[in-house]
């Protein structure tokens, strides 16, 4: 059994058990453990919680291996090209090199030999020497170019080959985590919809935060005011697990869309933009800054002031305003002068 089936047999127990289902455990001896007393309301409810928190950090990982899928594609489609210039560096030789082989008396003692018979003077003979050695030079010197160039050849197009092989493999990668996601986001939906309608708000009120009537404060750059005004013009769109505009966001989508409209690059991984910039302090916090949430970062969302942030917090809540006061809270950042 699966960590992740064990999982949802322990949840869905708990959660029969909150419903009214009687469990019965028999011993099978007078020395066995007692049984566990029956879950609670509460207890359903954080299990389900930890989930939503865990199916965040598998869909963060789920970005992360998209990027690194992306740039072993461009190392490969890099390394291709490589290889193809070198071959064509070597194969605009061969013309040459062909002269040479037929010409093979060329710098022998044949070919010495042969200039010695046919001049007609001492002066005639050391032109002839003089220029079987310049061709022997050259012949030497295109040889030695194209074994150079062989080399380099072969070596980009081993080159080449290993980045494909690693492209593929980070591709495979990142199927297999898709695949993850998608059994994590069932077992999630299945769950909350286990729960009465109040304890699923309770829910994704510990995983969003409380929300609150948006007040921002005025950004101190042009830049963290674009992307604050941006982020909470999608107030209202729907979570969508590795989404990034324009109508669907998850969270470091959301940021990534937001500091793309005023000029800034952000990978679109939480954990990644947690390491751009500089850090600044609860205290210190500037609308615009990138506040971040868990240990590993799995969650991100944006400043704006007032102890609030914007943020798409949970699969089946839409973008929001909440308070930055929500559990989790590691740190933030600040990606603008």
């Amino acid at each position: 059994m699966t960590r992740s089936t064990t999982r949802r047999w322990t949840l869905a127990t708990a959660l029969a058990l909150t419903a009214g289902v009687a469990v019965v455990l028999t011993p099978t001896t007078s020395s066995a453990a007692p049984a566990t007393a029956p879950a609670t309301a509460e207890q359903a409810r954080q299990a389900v919680a930890d989930t939503g928190q865990q199916l965040a950090q598998v869909g963060e990982e789920v970005n992360q291996a998209a990027a690194a899928a992306d740039q072993q594609q461009v190392a490969a489609t890099a390394a291709a090209a490589a290889a193809t210039q070198a071959q064509a560096q070597l194969d605009a030789l061969e013309p040459e090199l062909r002269a040479i082989a037929q010409t093979g008396y060329v710098g022998t003692t044949r070919g010495r030999l042969a200039a010695f018979l046919t001049s007609g003077s001492a002066d005639d003979l050391i032109q002839q020497m003089n220029t079987l050695d310049q061709l022997a030079s050259h012949a030497d010197a295109i040889v030695a170019q194209a074994t150079a160039a062989r080399t380099a050849a072969d070596e980009a197009q081993q080159a080449a080959d290993d980045a494909a092989a690693a492209a593929a493999a980070a591709a495979a990668d990142l199927e297999s985590q898709k695949a993850q996601l998608r059994d994590e986001l069932a077992g999630y939906q299945a769950d909350l919809a286990r729960l009465s309608a109040d304890d699923q708000v309770r829910v994704q009120t510990v995983l969003a935060g409380p929300e609150v009537t948006a007040s921002p404060a005025p950004a101190p750059t042009a830049a963290a005011g674009v992307a604050v005004q941006t982020a909470l013009a999608q107030v209202g769109d729907m979570y969508g697990v590795g989404a990034s505009g324009p109508d669907t966001f998850d969270c470091s989508g959301l940021t990534m869309y937001a500091y793309a409209a005023a000029g800034v690059t952000l990978p679109h991984s939480s954990r990644a933009q947690s390491t751009m910039g500089v850090a600044v302090s609860r205290a210190e916090l500037e609308p615009g800054d990138l506040v971040f949430f868990y240990s590993p970062v799995s969650h991100v969302g944006i400043y704006i002031g007032n102890g609030q942030m914007v943020h798409a917090s949970v699969t089946g809540k839409p973008v929001a305003v909440t308070s930055v006061d929500k559990a989790g809270y590691v740190g933030a950042r600040r990606v603008t002068a």
